[in-house]
């Protein structure tokens, strides 16, 4: 029987089939523009939910899987190092599929398209908006409207992250198997750093005095808004659809949680805030430009397409912005833990 599991290894989710997922902490754009791909700043820390009974709501407890902390309006991507094996990934928000607009379903889908393909797919940095373009993925609380899900849906009920897994049949995995074998023996694989696009080291910036401060209690939900538009392709699965297996192997989702409710749950210290980002690019630290030649980029829907800023519902945005130097973009390419439970949703 294969294990189902969903486990962490350190900060990094590990569904079945190989896939791997981390949350990286990013600066946030500004939501006009065309941007490069902004860098990574450290990893959210995850915790599973099933370790803190006591504490986190009885919601959570009901529908299992994991949580990390987000300040409001903090943006992040998702990270796809280590994935090995072909695999196809669903990555909902707010139950709100990311690629397609469509919702939830643990079904694949082609028309449209409502999974990424991994390891093509090195990361997501937001929802597939444009041509070649996704905008960033921002944290607001529940309850306001500003999220995908209150967007598209017209409510705000699920919040956080929902991700899913599926594997190749076993007769597809066989033949990516020969191939890789007689790959190997004509070129050695050319490898992406661990931490996809750049992870230098940066002190973060403390709260500024009178920054607003996180939402309370009552605003324990949050959700995923968008923000500013960036440069990067959401790939077009070249297999045929019955290439994948018919159900998902794993699935987990994962909670999005304010500061103030991390401390409350977990005894533990938050990340500190995101760093300032004019800061950052006067430091002459690099942004990253990612382009595959090979893959086709898929179309965006009219559904996401038409999801408006988080700037839009809370306000401007007003940290100041200092537009990156042309050297500072730098082109890319032409332990095994517990078990995380999984519950109803």
């Amino acid at each position: 029987m294969k294990d189902s599991s969903v486990r962490i290894d350190g900060n990094t989710l590990r569904l079945p089939g190989g896939v791997a997922v981390r949350f990286v902490r990013t600066l946030r754009l500004p939501e006009t523009g065309t941007h490069a791909l902004p860098p990574g700043l450290g990893e959210f820390p995850v915790r599973r939910v099933a370790d803190f009974p006591d504490t986190v709501p009885e919601q959570w407890r009901a529908r299992g899987g994991v949580m990390l902390p987000v300040y409001l309006r903090e943006a992040m991507w998702l990270s796809f190092a280590g994935t090995r094996k072909p695999a196809a990934l669903q990555v909902g928000v707010g139950k709100v599929c990311a690629v397609s607009g469509k919702p939830w379903s643990d079904r694949l889908s082609r028309h449209p398209q409502n999974y990424l393909v991994l390891p093509r797919q090195p990361w997501l940095d937001g929802i597939n908006s444009g041509r070649g373009t996704v905008r960033q993925f921002v944290a607001v609380p529940l309850g306001l409207g500003a999220t995908v899900e209150g967007q598209v849906t017209g409510e705000e009920v699920w919040g956080g992250i929902q991700l899913q897994s599926f594997p190749l049949t076993e007769r597809e995995l066989a033949r990516w198997r020969e191939k890789e074998r007689h790959r190997s023996k004509r070129t050695r694989a050319t490898t992406m750093p661990s931490g996809g696009y750049g992870m230098p080291a940066m002190p973060m910036a403390a709260p500024a005095p009178g920054a607003p401060a996180a939402p309370s209690r009552s605003a324990v939900a949050m959700g995923l808004g968008v923000g500013g538009s960036m440069r990067q392709e959401v790939y077009e699965d070249g297999r045929p659809l019955e290439a994948w297996a018919e159900k998902p192997a794993g699935r987990v989702f994962v909670h999005l949680v304010t500061p103030p409710e991390w401390r409350r749950i977990t005894g533990e210290e938050p990340p500190p805030s995101p760093v300032d980002r004019a800061a950052y690019t006067r430091a002459g630290l690099p942004w990253f430009d990612y382009y595959d030649q090979d893959a086709e980029d898929l179309a965006p829907t009219d559904t996401l397409g038409a999801v408006q800023p988080v700037g839009d519902w809370l306000g401007d945005d007003h940290e100041p912005w200092q537009q990156p130097a042309p050297g500072q973009v730098q082109p890319l390419k032409d332990a095994q833990g517990k078990p995380v439970e999984d519950g109803d949703w």
